[in-house]
């Protein structure tokens, strides 16, 4: 007897059709399910703004359930993104919308947040004008809820900073993660003045003022993660509006070892007889971002202790140290790096640490703070190590007090380790990194990559380590210095006095396999 099957519904019908026409393959969402980490290949915002859930992967290739498979900037996105050949699929588009929050699980709260915004937004008056010169703000709950949500989720996934930027018809967030920034969301960009009005009432700025840039601070305990966090904001009027990037810093004590930071053995070794000298002027210099302030405050934690006072001054304030005199710069009544420095003179201190050397005036009180027999620690803005030396001749500091005051200058970068979780052996490296690696006397090296795995967001990679190098001018070299020296001759005297480069410590991650020579060149711009 011939059985009979139930008739399928007229949707599913004209879907089947539909793929058919479109030479594609039909797929039932409700049936299938839904592996959590290969779905989070693609980030949760790209996956609603074009209706789609990646469903499965085999070897380079990933399938997309989609609602409308022939939208190729979708398909393109995703190709540039995971770097991998996408095979589209259609689903029934109601499906997908039940998919998406099945396999992004908790980070579906931002998203619920931005809807309930998006219903109130038209009973919402965000901005009401008034006869006095100050505007009142009417921010609704929902923004509120929003805003919460998108520092709640960057504080437990450990993110540096938030941005939110305005572009022609939507609102990006996007998070920067181990140096990287990752789309979280989108929202729609009726609701971007009442989520910058927000910002700015926690952050203490002029809510009506969007004509200039404005910084302020928010400070934030979130009890749920254990974390007391300062917050700094910074806006920015552009075409499409204000753009806002908050920047996460951890108030709670620093602990982090100067032991874990990266440093070889026998650079940490060199650095740590720097640092316990009683007198001079020490630099760490790297773009932004790039562990300055970290690698300081491991050290003034070694080198802490009840037989030494040391004060600080900053801007800001980047973590609280227990035993040390923190000072925060404050411009507007007077309280800048060199004022601080001058007063710390009268503090009778060991070791003081400024934050920047910004200018001329902050430079000499430093240098001759190091004169007078204290030891000195800052940071400044160059490339190399040597390029420090070159920036304070810029600055119009006199040779001969650089000569005489510097011992040491450390140049670092951040670069991404591999992700622990997901680590593989490289198979067919390319022969040009292994003729390099010998070239340079590489003989047990291990090469390895990160697959990518739900630990680590599908990225690789997961922490980041520094790569450094460690300058200590030779007597030889001072002499240099203190004539006044192009950069050129001190960088080939430094050579021939053993100086390893960013490059060269940073191959030597590689060759550990703690990094990827692609993410080595990412970071140093070497090809």
């Amino acid at each position: 007897m011939q059985s009979v099957s139930s008739p399928q519904p007229l949707a599913e019908k004209e879907l089947r059709e539909k793929a058919r026409e479109l030479h594609l393959e039909y797929v039932d969402l409700s049936s299938l399910k839904l592996d959590k980490e290969i779905g989070q290949m693609i980030p949760e915002a790209m996956a609603r703004r074009s209706r789609m859930v990646c469903i499965g992967k085999l070897d380079k290739k990933i399938t997309l359930a989609m609602a409308d498979p022939n939208d190729i900037f979708a398909i393109d996105d995703v190709r540039l993104r995971t770097h991998l050949d996408v095979i589209p699929v259609l689903a029934d588009p109601d499906a997908v919308e039940k998919a998406i929050p099945v396999v992004y699980g908790d980070q579906t709260s931002i998203q619920e947040a931005v809807k309930e915004a998006m219903d109130a937004a038209d009973a919402v008056e965000f901005l009401k004008e008034s006869d006095e010169d100050e505007k009142e703000v009417i921010i609704d709950t929902p923004i509120i809820k929003m805003v919460n949500q998108i520092i709640y989720k960057a504080a437990e996934k450990r993110v540096s900073d938030i941005h939110i930027e305005p572009s022609e018809k939507e609102i990006l967030v996007r998070y920067r993660i181990d140096g990287v920034l990752h789309e979280i969301m989108s929202a729609p960009k009726n609701l971007l003045p009442a989520m910058v009005s927000r910002i700015k009432i926690m952050s203490s700025l002029k809510i009506d003022e969007k004509r200039i840039p404005q910084d302020g601070r928010i400070h934030m305990l979130i009890k749920e993660l254990n974390r007391d966090l300062d917050i700094r904001v910074a806006t920015l009027p552009t075409l499409f509006g204000e753009s806002v990037v908050m920047r996460l810093l951890d108030r709670q004590s620093m602990k982090v070892d100067l032991n874990t930071l990266g440093l070889e053995e026998k650079m940490l070794a060199n650095w740590k007889e720097l640092t316990a000298h009683p007198y001079g002027f020490i630099l760490v210099t790297g773009p932004t971002g790039s562990g300055k302030s970290t690698t300081i405050y491991a050290t003034l934690n070694i080198l802490n202790s009840p037989e030494v006072k040391i004060v600080t001054i900053e801007d800001p304030i980047e973590y609280s140290l227990k035993g040390i005199n923190q000072v925060q710069v404050n411009p507007k009544v007077g309280l800048t790096f060199a004022t601080g420095l001058r007063a710390f003179l009268r503090q009778d201190p060991d070791i003081m640490m400024v934050g920047e050397i910004r200018d001329k005036e902050t430079a000499t009180i430093a240098i001759e703070s190091a004169l007078t027999g204290h030891l000195v620690l800052s940071t400044l803005h160059t490339n190399t190590a040597v390029g420090a030396i070159t920036r304070l001749l810029d600055m119009g500091i006199e040779p001969f007090l650089i000569s005489a005051t510097l011992l040491g200058v450390l140049a670092q970068r951040l670069v991404r380790v591999i992700c622990q979780n997901c680590k593989s052996p490289l198979e067919n490296p390319p022969e040009a990194l292994l003729n390099l690696l010998k070239e340079r006397g590489f003989k047990d090296y291990r090469l390895f990559k990160g697959k990518g795995c739900q630990v680590c967001a599908e990225t690789g990679f997961k922490g980041r380590v520094g790569i450094c190098e460690l300058y200590i001018p030779t007597p030889q070299a001072k002499s240099l210095i203190s004539k006044g020296s192009s950069e050129d001759i001190l960088e080939k005297k430094a050579f021939e006095d053993g100086l390893a480069t960013l490059y060269e410590d940073g191959l030597k991650k590689v060759a550990q396999g703690i990094t990827t020579y692609e993410e080595l060149c990412r970071v140093t711009s070497k090809a």
